[in-house]
This record gives C-alpha cells, structure tokens and sequence, in this order.
C-alpha cells in the first residue's frame, strides 16, 4: 500500500510539473533558447563569459515563459472554444487562473533579475519590453485587430537582440538585423498557421488576416511581402562582416526558397500550400542560424 501512495503521489506530481512546463509553451520556448544564446555568441566580441551566457539564456526563457503563462490566464475562455489549445492545462481546469498567474509572474521576475544581476541592465530592459508589449499590447488587441500579428511578432524577434546586447554592450546594426530576421520570418510562418487553423479562430472570436479575408488574397499578400524584404535583411550579416560569403549564399538560397513557397502558396490558398510554408518556415530559421554562427568573422 505504501509503494502503491508512493507510486500515485509521483505520478500525480510528475503531472502537475508537466502542467506547469506546459503553461510555458515549450516548444515555443525552444526557439526562445536558441535565439538568444545564437545572438549572444554572435554580438560577442572577445570570450564568453560562462555564467553571463547562462545567465542571459535562462534568464530570457523564464521572461518568455512567464510572459506565455499569463497570456493563458487572460485567454483561458477563448482557449476554451479552439480544438487546437481546449486540453491546455487552464481551459482543461489542471491548472487554477490564479495559480498560474502566480507562477507566471514568479517567473518573470526571476528571469528579469537574473539578466539585471548577471548579465545587463540593457538586456534586461529589452526582456521587461518583451514582456510589456506582449502582454499589454499584443494579448488585447488580438481580440480586435489583426494587426495583433505584426505587433505580436515584436517580442517575438527580441530574444535574439537580448542575447546580442548582453554580450555586445550595446544595440548596434548587427543586432538589428538579428532581430529583423525573425521578425520579418514570423509573418509567412504565422500567415500558414493561420491559415490552416482559421476555422478556430474564427470560433473563438479572433479578428485574424485569416478570418476576415475568407478568399486568402491578403492573407497570401502578406506572406508574400514579408518572406521578400526577409531575402535582403537575411543578407545583411555578410554586408557589415558579422559573418562571411558562405552564410550569403546559405541564405540567398534558403530565402528565395521560402519566398517561392510563399507565391506559391498566395497562388493556390490551400492548406496543402500552407502546409508547405509552415514547414519550409520551421526549416529556414535553423539553417540560418547554424550557418551565421559556423561562418562567423
């Protein structure tokens, strides 16, 4: 009997962990890590500085997970009507509102001193950014304007200019075309999601490109214009000699590729276009990386 308590109290927190972890949306926060440990490794300038590189990268996921568990909390009704977020643990009831509002403000604030203790004030002021326009700004106007997707790709791209700044000192051209890079390359990845998944938002009352414009002409519009001004961006790193010809090339290619998928995709409208996109979107971002940090100057 006692084995059998044990067994159940470990099985029952083992979920609970899991609930919180996924409060933090861990998938999204992989992205998050990578970001801005590339963009740490990229704007520094000498030898890295062990406990400031881990600090900045932990420090910037917790302020990226608290800021994620929040937006739950004040989504937790709408996350209710979508098949794609109903199981998340706020509308699936494993986890109470104010319980996770709790832990996503513990974590935030853990993540903010640790970038104010241990690695700059400037690093943590753009954190504390990342988490004011996202929660402010982003998380309301989603409920009323598909302008939400443009705003909401803002603190989306600050991870890797976080890292860049607690390294570098300071924001400069190299950092901006790190941040520029992911947020021109959220839109076509957003557009494709939203698109497949627009039925949901619709049933949930969000305003998405998707849901407003049902024939895809804009929608494909937007994929298609941001996927091109991504293509010279991309290059950027090898014209100020953050890194060398082949990342040029690297991502020349991979950038007229995603922007094909995009026209394609604004031509034919259909998830199986979309599809192509998303995925084409997921592959992009890590060659781009991988290949400015091995090509670095």
């Amino acid at each position: 009997m006692k084995d059998a308590a044990v067994s159940a109290y470990r099985s029952d927190a083992w979920r609970t962990m899991s609930d919180y972890v996924a409060l933090t949306k861990p998938r999204l926060n992989v992205l998050v890590v990578a970001t801005s440990a590339a963009g740490y490794y990229l704007g520094a300038t000498g030898s890295i500085a062990p406990a400031a590189f881990i600090a900045t990268v932990i420090g910037t996921a917790l302020v990226a997970g608290g800021a994620a568990a929040l937006n739950q909390v004040y989504e937790r009704d709408t996350d209710a009507m979508m098949k794609r977020t109903r199981l998340r643990p706020l509308p699936d009831g494993r986890v109470s509102s104010s319980e996770a509002r709790v832990f996503g403000s513990v974590i935030s604030i853990v993540g903010l001193a640790l970038l104010a203790a241990f690695s700059t004030w400037l690093a943590s002021a753009l954190a504390l950014a990342t988490l004011v326009i996202y929660l402010c700004i982003y998380t309301p106007l989603k409920r009323v304007s598909p302008v939400a997707t443009v705003v909401g790709a803002v603190p989306g791209a600050l991870p890797p200019l976080i890292g860049w700044a607690a390294s570098h000192g300071s924001i400069s051209i190299g950092g901006l075309a790190l941040f520029l890079i992911v947020f021109l390359w959220q839109i076509p990845h957003f557009m494709a999601i939203a698109w497949m998944y627009r039925d949901d938002y619709g049933a949930a009352g969000f305003p998405m490109l998707p849901v407003i414009d049902p024939d895809g002409r804009r929608v494909g519009r937007e994929a298609v214009g941001y996927a091109a001004a991504l293509l010279p961006v991309s290059l950027v790193p090898t014209i100020v000699g953050l890194s060398g010809t082949l990342y040029g090339i690297v991502a020349a290619v991979v950038g007229v590729a995603l922007l094909v998928l995009s026209m394609r995709f604004a031509s034919a409208r259909t998830n199986a276009a979309a599809r192509r996109l998303f995925f084409a979107s997921l592959v992009y971002l890590p060659i781009i990386w991988i290949v400015m940090i091995a090509d670095k100057r």
